[in-house]
């Protein structure tokens, strides 16, 4: 029999329902459908009431949406705030029945009447959150690096000619130095997004959500002064076939303050005995990796993707939150049939600020709000999306002009998953 998509009805969920939510999340994410203790009472401690939403059908959850407060780093190193979506799926028995479209509808809703300037999420597939007005507006590269052809000297690659020091620490100290690092390091890096004290837990084991828990090494890096500079958490697999070690380490993150502790990093990690091959993990494509080692074609691209996709809820916050590369005004003409950000704005930039109001004079350029999402940390090109379509120039010029003032001299880039 076929449900009416009427019928089906889309409300936050409640604490008694959470178990069936995370069912379909489960399900969703072709995970083992019903979760075990401890991860039931860990996910549970997460709970905030009216930020779950829920599909049912016949008392059924059949498509779930969670979102929580979040900020992220704009260019200049304001923190804005965000409303992060997360946890979205639809049961496959439920499909092209606009369940997403009404839970989306009534988060951004209530996310622009909270008064968050942005919406972020990472998306599973590409296709789905453009017709949201979201646009991608980081990406992501990921390098294996064939270790014995980096060109490093084996004797001294994991020492820091700069006088600084790497140790390995525990978790315990990860959750009592790395939440400052991490401060130091998203105020300077526009994309990036914050960490909560939850998330510390989550990565260092002290709180568990999958069943099995593999502990990473921690290699700290202090400057000679020593201050925390640098953290880096990873994984050894342990591979030796015919009695020779292959083994493959993986980064799980790395987070550096200075170029100083991210070389020392990377060459610590590229000399660990028995290891020929490091991954990388999620890093920014205009990462200085490569180039740190005296042969950067051994670190060989093996994934490259968008990554933050952002929405914007209030285009004049947005747009004042940020710094400029240079002096100059633009008038944008906003397209959102959502009715969240649509308008005529005059932007009045400088490296300083920018002051963004409404106006009617003529607009300079015309584009949907999902592309003035991409333009809005610095990555995308006016002038590409102009020549793609999907950005108009109602004045001659007006791309490379938006470019001269929007883009930045090094990419956004987000280091998390959420």
């Amino acid at each position: 029999m076929t449900h009416r998509a009427d019928a089906i009805d889309v409300r936050p969920v409640t604490e008694a329902e959470f178990p069936d939510w995370l069912r379909a999340v489960n399900a969703g994410f072709l995970r083992e459908p019903v979760a075990a203790e401890p991860e039931l009472t860990n996910r549970r401690a997460q709970f905030e009431p009216g930020r779950y939403l829920g599909a049912f059908d016949a008392g059924r959850c059949v498509a779930t949406f969670r979102s929580f407060d979040q900020q992220v780093t704009a260019v200049g190193g304001a923190h804005v705030p965000a409303d992060a979506v997360t946890g979205v799926t639809v049961t496959a028995t439920h499909r092209r029945r606009g369940l997403l479209t009404r839970m989306m509808s009534q988060d951004l809703a209530a996310a622009k009447e909270r008064g968050s300037v942005v919406a972020t999420l990472i998306a599973a597939e590409y296709p789905i959150y453009g017709r949201f007005g979201f646009g991608p507006a980081t990406w992501m590269t990921e390098w294996a690096i064939d270790v014995p052809r980096t060109g490093l000297d084996p004797r001294r690659s994991g020492q820091d000619e700069g006088g600084g020091r790497i140790d390995l620490v525990d978790g315990e100290d990860v959750r009592k130095l790395g939440p400052e690092l991490h401060e130091r390091v998203r105020g300077a890096q526009p994309g990036a997004v914050s960490r909560s004290d939850l998330w510390w837990r989550l990565n260092t084991g002290a709180v568990r959500f999958e069943p099995t828990w593999t502990e990473p090494f921690y290699a700290l890096y202090r400057s000679p002064d020593g201050e925390t500079e640098g953290l880096a958490a990873y994984t050894v697999d342990d591979h030796w076939p015919d009695k020779r070690p292959r083994n493959t380490l993986s980064v799980k993150w790395l987070l550096a303050a200075t170029p100083a502790a991210e070389r020392a990093l990377w060459r610590y990690l590229c000399s660990i005995d028995w290891v020929t091959t490091v991954k990388s993990g999620w890093r920014a494509p205009d990462d200085l990796l490569p180039f740190l080692l005296p042969d950067p074609r051994s670190a060989r691209v093996t994934a490259h993707a968008d990554w933050l996709w952002v929405r914007i809820l209030d285009v004049v916050r947005a747009l004042e939150a940020r710094t400029y590369g240079g002096e100059g005004a633009l008038v944008l003409e906003v397209t959102d049939p959502w009715g969240l950000a649509g308008g005529r704005f005059r932007l009045e930039a400088s490296p300083q600020g920018g002051s963004c109001v409404p106006t009617t004079r003529s607009a300079d350029l015309s584009l949907p709000a999902a592309e003035l999402a991409r333009l809005w940390l610095g990555d995308e090109s006016a002038v590409r999306l102009a020549a793609l379509g999907s950005v108009r120039e109602e004045r001659a010029g007006a791309a490379r002009s938006a470019d001269a003032l929007l883009r930045t001299p090094r990419r956004p880039w987000c280091p998390d998953m959420f």
